[in-house]
This record gives structure tokens, C-alpha cells and sequence, in this order.
């Protein structure tokens, strides 16, 4: 839920992010980068496949509740929770296909891919494991609102005092020095900053239905600045342990930021395909293959870090599952050129139905019933409907995001 203007290096103010700016100083820096969805369920199993989350049948953040809910030939079905669905293994995760290669993977922190052990990131590949399984969680008794205790380390409940953020930093830390001599794939997805809105060194603060989404700005920020300190707890062990300059270090977020968040100038946010929604921070810094304190207005996309994650280790891409996302490397490497992308995203729930194309400069939005075009180039805030000017594009845009919608509900 980090807002695409909460970062120093994106322009922010009043949050201190001197470590997460590091990155964009020492790397480089993506203007026009989307997560694969509004909401994180689905992105994080875009991340974790490299493929559009419709193929996993995951395309909103799964509850908690008596009933889960799942798309199957184009409705959604409510399902008892003994059923409920979850990011199934397939042997095709980025923590898999590392382990192949002899890399060891680790992840530390929000998991929300299925509360079900068979969905469990130890099931994906992943070798070590610890956080919350669930969308949000007390930061300090690591409990869901309704008293379940959601914390795990593998797939066994485990209990552990202290600040939910912190234990995931420390976590990460201990792993990069526990491999500093071999390959890893380390995964950081953080609670923060996702309501509750718990700050650090509070432990007396109660998570309750009632006031679990409420907070003020100076919380959010408390709770970001934490984590930017644990970014800079990892590139510390990345420099003691000598290997500062061989990692690939990623820093995005897994949709727009909330209503505490500062999304500007985009409108809107979390929850919709307008760009408050979709646009967020990405950094790349590795000093030993990436320029450094480089902008890039390549557009991209979560799963295309999966592809330049895979295609740095030296994976070839497989032919029975190809990867939907696109190798950034050679980009922001300058051998090749930036280039225009057809990307696509599908809300399909009652009360909000949006589905979205990104086309080189053009954004098109089917809000409901209204068709909305947008120049990004010269209107980033999407405030001038150019679609009844450009009826062709409108219509060329309609049959691309048809024609995919018809190829996810097949898969």
C-alpha cells in the first residue's frame, strides 16, 4: 500500500527514506511502473509465477472469513473455507526455478497467497519461511482481528514477541549472512505499511474490527520509516559480507498506495485501475550490471521482475509455461532501446467492475459502463476523456483487452 510519492527519491516530503533512496541513487529508478494488480493477492501471484494472476485464478485479495471466494469460467464461486483457494504449486515459482539452479530462497514477511498449508511458501520452493499468512495482522500479537494467530515460520504457528516489522528485518538479515557464500533469492514482502495502522515501539495498541483501518498520516509514516531502516539493515550485511555489489536489490509495491498514502500526481487509489491505483515506486540497484542514479521511463510490471530476476540468474525461459512478463535488464542496461507495452488489468467484482489496457501512451479505462481514454504522456492525472477524439484507438483498444480477457479465461 506505499504510495507512488511516499519516497524521497519519488518526491516525497515529510517521510524519511534516506535507505530506500540509496537505491534509486545508486541504481536505477522506474518512472512508469505498474503492479500487476490494484489490490495484493493477485500481484504477489503474478510476482511469484510471472504471469498474469488470472491464470492462477487469483484476481482479488482473498479473505478471511466462513467463505472464501474463486473465479472459475468467468463467475466467482463462494467456497466453504476448508476449500478455500490459494496459489497452487505448480513447480514453475521464481523460488522453484532458483532452486534449481542451486540458489537458496527465503521469504520474510506477508505471504497472502492461501492460509492453507498445501498453499504454503515452503510448498512454492521457498526454504525458509516466517510472517503472517493473511492480508493484515496485529504488528505486535501477530493475531488477525478475529483472534487467529497467523504468524508461521515454515508452516508450523510459531510465536514471537516484538514489532512484526522489526522481525521481518532481523529475519532477512540473519539469511543474507547465513548465505553470504552462495547464491540466494531473498523475498521481503512487509505487513507495512498496510493497515493496521500500529507504530513501532507501541506494543500496548489493540487490533479490533472496529478500529483496525484507522490511523493518521504521522502513524503511516512511522511505519514506512521502519521500513527504509530495514532496507538499510540488509545493504549493511550485503557490505560486511562482501556482496554490496554482486545483488540485485528490488524495491517496488504491490499496488497504489491507500488513503494515507500520497499517490501523487496520479488520481485516485488502491482498489481501482485508475493510476493512483496500479503505478507504483520501483528501484533497481546493482552496481556490478546497472547504471547508477539512472532514470528509466520503460513502462514495466510486476511479473517482468520475475523475468529479470530469472533471466539474471541465468534461467532459460521454459516453453511448456512461458512467462508473461519481460526481461528489464537489457533495458536498463542500454543495449536495448525502450520500448511500448500492451498491458492489462480486470476488476470483475460487485459494486466495482474496471478493466484497464496500458498502450504505449494511451490508457484506456472501461469504468462500469463508461469508456475513458487517457494521453499519458500529457495528462498523467487523467482528467481530460480524450475517447470520443480518438474513437479508432478507443475501439483497437477495446478488441486487444477482449481478445485477452478471452485467452486468461481460457487458461
Amino acid at each position: 500500500d506505499m504510495g507512488y510519492a511516499d519516497l524521497g527519491c519519488m518526491g516525497g516530503k515529510d517521510a524519511k527514506t534516506p535507505n530506500i533512496d540509496r537505491l534509486a541513487k545508486e541504481g536505477v529508478k522506474f518512472t512508469q511502473f505498474y503492479s500487476n494488480a490494484p489490490v495484493c493477492t493477485p500481484t504477489r501471484a503474478a510476482f511469484i509465477t510471472g504471469r498474469y494472476q488470472q491464470r492462477s485464478g487469483l484476481e482479488w485479495a482473498l479473505g478471511f472469513t466462513a467463505e472464501q471466494w474463486r473465479r472459475e469460467n468467468g463467475r466467482w464461486i463462494a467456497e466453504p473455507d476448508k476449500y478455500a483457494p490459494g496459489l497452487v504449486p505448480r513447480g514453475n515459482s521464481i523460488a522453484q526455478l532458483l532452486h534449481v539452479l542451486g540458489y537458496r530462497c527465503g521469504i520474510f514477511g506477508k505471504w497472502h497467497l492461501g492460509f492453507q498449508p498445501r498453499f504454503n511458501p515452503t510448498r512454492h520452493g521457498f526454504h525458509d519461511y516466517f510472517g503472517v499468512l493473511t492480508g493484515h495482522a496485529d504488528y505486535y500479537k501477530h493475531n488477525y482481528f478475529d483472534g487467529t494467530h497467523v504468524l508461521r515460520e515454515g508452516d508450523k504457528e510459531v510465536k514471537a514477541k516484538g514489532y512484526l516489522t522489526d522481525l521481518i528485518n532481523q529475519r532477512a538479515v540473519h539469511f543474507i549472512n547465513d548465505n553470504a557464500h552462495r547464491p540466494f533469492f531473498l523475498y521481503v514482502p512487509h505487513l507495512a505499511v498496510h493497515f493496521p495502522f500500529h507504530v513501532p515501539d507501541d506494543p500496548a495498541q489493540v487490533l479490533t474490527k472496529e478500529n483496525h483501518n484507522k490511523g493518521t498520516r504521522r502513524d503511516y509514516i512511522k511505519m514506512l520509516e521502519r521500513v527504509d531502516l530495514g532496507v538499510g539493515q540488509m545493504l549493511t550485511a550485503l557490505e560486511k559480507t562482501g556482496n554490496i555489489d554482486n545483488t540485485l536489490f528490488i524495491l517496488s509495491s504491490d499496488n497504489g498506495g491507500y488513503y494515507l498514502s500520497d499517490n501523487s500526481p496520479f488520481f485516485h487509489h488502491k482498489s481501482t485501475l485508475w493510476e493512483g491505483g496500479v503505478r507504483v515506486p520501483c528501484l533497481m540497484r546493482w552496481p556490478d550490471r546497472l547504471p547508477k542514479g539512472t532514470t528509466s521511463n520503460q513502462v514495466g510490471i510486476t511479473m517482468d521482475l520475475t523475468a529479470t530476476i530469472l533471466n539474471a540468474a541465468g534461467l532459460k525461459p521454459s516453453k511448456d509455461i512461458p512467462l508473461d512478463g519481460f526481461d528489464l535488464l537489457p533495458i536498463v542496461t542500454g543495449k536495448q532501446k525502450e520500448i511500448d507495452r500492451t498491458l492489462f488489468w480486470r476488476i470483475d467484482r460487485e459494486g466495482r467492475k474496471q478493466k484497464s489496457v496500458r498502450d504505449g501512451k494511451w490508457k484506456y479505462l472501461k469504468d462500469d459502463m463508461i469508456e475513458l481514454l487517457f494521453d499519458l504522456d500529457q495528462d498523467v492525472a487523467q482528467r481530460h476523456n480524450l475517447n470520443y477524439r480518438h474513437p479508432e484507438v478507443v475501439a483497437r483498444l477495446r478488441n486487444s483487452l477482449a481478445a485477452w480477457e478471452a485467452e486468461m479465461d481460457k487458461s
